[in-house]
C-alpha cells in the first residue's frame, strides 16, 4: 500500500463475509492470493479519482492465520502510520487505532522505523483472528481453555511475568494465551501433567516452535531436541549418571569446591566486607560442572582474588544474559526481524553467542589434543565429554564440534544455573528464617559429629555420604526453596497431534502446552492454605523423615520420561555445600528491607543478585 496518508476500516455486516475499506485510495493494493476481490474495486494509479473515494474488497469470514490474512507492505512518505479497525454486527461493534510516527529525524533510525512497521504487519493478522472470534470456541470441536489474554499481556508483565501466570492460574487452573499463530495454554493441574509428561509422552516434545526459539543458543542440545538426537544424548547421560565413579568423583569435586568457597567467605566474615552470595555460587558450580562434566578445573573462585580466569568469567555473563534473551524470544513477535536487521535484544544476543562459542569451541579442541596424546586405553572417560568425544571418533558424521558443543551448553545449564539459583533462594529463605537457619547448621553439626570450630577440611572429613543421608531436615529445607522457587519456573511443550487433556479441555497440533512449577507451588488446592509460607515441615514426617510429593504436583524436576537426570546429582551438591556453610557461618541480608525479586528467563535467579554479611560461628 503506497500512499501518503491512509485509514483502514473493517466492517462484518453479516455472517458471510467481512470487509475492509482504504481512504483515501491507494496508489497499489497487493492481496495475497487467496483473497477474492473484484477487478473493479482497484484503480490503477493513472486512473485515480481527483477525489478520495473508498475501495472494498471482500473475503470469506475466516480467522486469519499465516496462509490466508491480508499482509500489506506500507510505505508512507509522511513518516506517519494510522490505522483504523472497525468491526461491527447486529449486536456489537469493536473499533481498535493504531497509530505511530515512523520517522523522527531527530530521534529515530531507519532501521527502527523499518522495525516498527514491520512489526505492525507482523501483528495484523494477531489483530483480525482476535477481533474476528478467532479465540472462540467452534461447535462440535470440543471445549477449548478460556483464554486469559495474549502474548502482549505476558509481554506487558515480563518482569513479573511468573507471578502474572500465577494470578491468572488462581482462576483458572488450565487456561490460554494468544499469539498470532497458536495457542498458549497453561496448566497447574497434576492430572494433565501426568498425561501430556508420561501417559501420551509421545505426542508432545519441544517441536519446532521451541526448538526455533533456543537454537541459536543450546542448537541441538537435549533440552531442545526429539526423537533420535534426545534418545542418543539422554542414554549416554544416564549411563554417567548411573555410574558409582560419577557420585564418588562428583562428591569429591563438590567437597573441593566447597572448602575453597568458605576461605572466600571466611576472609569475608573476618574483614566484615559484603558479598553476593549468587555470583559466588554460580562460578563454585560453574567450576565443578567443568570439572566433573568435562574433565576442565576452571578455577573461577581463586580467580576471584587473582584476576585469573577472564575468558570463563566472560563466558558465564554472555551464558545468563543469552538466557534472559532468549526467553523473551517466546514473547516478541518482532524477533526475527530484529535478528535479521541486527537490532536491539538479538544484536546483544548475538554477540554473547559468539562469546560463548569461542570458550566452547575452545574447550572441545582442547580435550580432543589430550586424547590424541594419550593411548586409547588409558583414556580417563570419567566425564562425560569425553565420553562422547571417544563415540565422535566412530561416529564422525553425527558428532561433530557443532553437537558437541550444543551437548556441553546443555549440560551447563542444567549443572550450573538450576542448582546455584536454587541455593541462592534457599540462602535468602536461610535469612528470612533465623530459626530455620540454626535448625539446619544443629542438624549438620550432629549428623558429622563435628564442632562448630574446625578447620573446614576437618569438616569435608566428616561430611560422608551417611552424614549427607542423616541431614533430612537440610532436605526438606531445600526442597521447600525448590517448591517456592524451582530452577525451572515454566516449561513448554509442543502438541504434535489434536488431544483431550484429562480436565476436558482440548488441545490442537500446533499448541505449546506449558506446565508452571512455579505456579504449582503457590496453589492453595495443592498445597493448602499456607501453600505460600515456607515451611519445611510440610514435607517431614512425625519421625522427622522426608516424605516425598508426586513428580506431578511438585514438578521442578518434572516427570516422565524426561524426567531430570541429574536430581540426585543435585541435590548432593546443593547438601554439601549449604552444610558446609551453614556449618561454619551464620548469614544475615545486607539489607532487610530490600525486596528481592527474580529475572525472568530460561532459569530462576534472584535479579541483581543477593547481597549477604557472614559472621563465623
Amino acid at each position: 500500500l503506497i500512499s501518503s496518508s491512509s485509514s483502514t476500516t473493517l466492517q462484518r455486516p453479516n455472517a458471510s463475509d467481512w470487509s475492509y475499506s482504504l481512504s483515501p485510495p491507494p496508489s497499489r493494493l497487493v492481496l495475497p492470493f487467496s483473497t477474492s476481490c473484484n477487478s473493479s474495486h482497484l484503480a490503477r494509479p493513472d486512473q485515480l479519482p481527483r477525489a478520495p473515494r473508498p475501495r472494498r474488497c471482500h473475503h470469506p469470514l475466516s480467522p486469519p492465520s499465516a496462509s490466508n490474512s491480508p499482509l500489506f507492505l506500507l510505505f508512507f512518505p509522511t513518516g506517519h502510520l494510522s490505522l483504523s479497525l472497525s468491526l461491527s454486527s447486529a449486536h456489537t461493534h469493536t473499533h481498535t487505532e493504531v497509530s505511530m510516527d515512523l520517522l523522527d529525524a531527530g530521534h529515530r533510525s531507519f532501521h527502527v522505523a523499518a522495525a516498527a512497521v514491520c512489526l505492525l504487519v507482523a501483528l495484523l493478522p494477531w489483530v483480525l483472528r482476535l477481533l474476528l472470534g478467532g479465540g472462540r470456541r467452534r461447535e462440535g470441536r470440543g471445549r477449548r481453555p478460556p483464554v486469559a489474554g495474549t502474548v502482549l499481556h505476558m509481554l506487558k508483565n515480563f518482569r513479573r511475568l511468573h507471578d502474572y501466570l500465577t494470578d491468572i492460574s488462581r482462576r483458572h487452573k488450565t487456561f490460554r494465551m494468544l499469539d498470532h499463530y497458536r495457542s498458549h495454554i497453561y496448566t497447574v493441574d497434576p492430572a494433565n501433567l501426568e498425561y501430556f509428561l508420561k501417559t501420551n509422552f509421545e505426542n508432545y516434545g519441544k517441536g519446532p516452535f521451541f526448538s526455533e526459539i533456543l537454537t541459536d543458543l543450546l542448537g541441538d542440545g537435549i533440552f531442545v531436541v526429539d526423537g533420535e538426537k534426545w534418545r542418543h544424548q539422554r542414554k549416554v547421560a544416564s549411563h554417567e549418571f548411573s555410574t558409582k565413579v560419577l557420585r564418588d568423583s562428583s562428591s569429591a569435586v563438590f567437597r573441593k569446591n566447597g572448602a575453597k568457597l568458605a576461605r572466600v567467605l571466611s576472609e569475608a566474615a573476618v574483614s566484615g566486607k559484603i558479598f553476593d552470595i549468587q555470583e559466588l555460587l554460580m562460578k563454585c558450580t560453574l567450576d565443578s560442572i567443568f570439572e566433573v562434566g568435562f574433565g576442565l578445573d576452571l578455577d573461577t573462585l581463586s580467580g576471584l582474588s587473582k584476576g585469573s580466569s577472564t575468558d570463563a568469567f566472560a563466558f558465564a555473563e554472555a551464558f545468563d544474559g543469552s538466557g534472559s534473551l532468549t526467553l523473551r524470544r517466546a514473547l516478541d513477535v518482532s524477533w526475527k526481524i530484529k535478528r535479521l536487521l541486527n537490532v536491539g535484544s538479538e544484536a546483544t544476543l548475538k554477540k554473547n553467542l559468539e562469546v560463548i562459542d569461542g570458550f566452547v569451541y575452545k574447550l572441545i579442541r582442547r580435550k580432543r589434543m589430550q586424547i590424541a596424546k594419550q593411548p586409547r586405553d588409558s583414556i580417563n572417560k570419567q566425564d562425560i565429554l569425553s565420553r562422547f568425544l571417544m563415540e565422535s571418533e566412530v561416529d564422525t558424521g553425527n558428532l561433530s564440534d557443532k553437537y558437541l558443543r550444543d551437548i556441553v551448553l546443555s549440560f551447563i545449564m542444567a549443572g550450573r544455573d538450576t542448582t546455584a539459583s536454587t541455593l541462592s533462594w534457599f540462602f535468602y529463605m536461610m535469612c528470612k528464617h533465623p530459626a530455620m537457619q540454626e535448625e539446619v547448621a544443629q542438624e549438620v553439626k550432629e549428623a558429622t559429629e563435628t564442632s562448630e570450630h574446625i578447620p573446614v577440611e576437618t569438616f569435608m572429613e566428616h561430611l560422608s555420604e551417611k552424614a549427607l543421608n542423616k541431614m533430612q531436615y537440610l532436605h526438606a529445607a531445600l526442597t521447600e526453596t525448590l517448591r517456592l522457587y524451582p530452577a525451572v519456573p515454566v516449561d513448554a511443550k509442543f502438541c504434535f497431534s489434536d488431544d483431550t487433556l484429562p480436565d476436558g479441555f482440548t488441545v490442537k497440533r500446533g499448541d505449546m502446552v506449558n506446565y508452571q512449577p512455579y505456579a504449582m507451588g503457590r496453589m492453595r488446592h495443592l498445597w493448602g492454605e499456607d501453600a505460600e509460607e515456607f515451611r519445611p515441615e510440610r514435607w517431614l514426617d512425625d519421625d522427622g523423615i522426608f516424605q516425598p510429593e508426586s513428580p506431578f504436583k511438585f514438578a521442578a524436576f518434572q516427570s516422565g520420561p524426561r524426567i531430570c537426570l541429574g536430581k540426585d546429582f543435585a541435590y548432593r551438591q546443593m547438601k554439601i555445600l549449604a552444610a558446609t556453610l551453614l556449618h561454619s557461618f551464620v548469614f544475615k541480608l545486607s539489607d532487610e528491607q530490600k525486596v528481592v525479586n527474580y529475572k525472568t528467563m530460561l532459569t530462576l535467579q534472584i535479579d541483581g543478585g543477593l547481597r549477604l554479611s557472614a559472621s563465623h560461628r
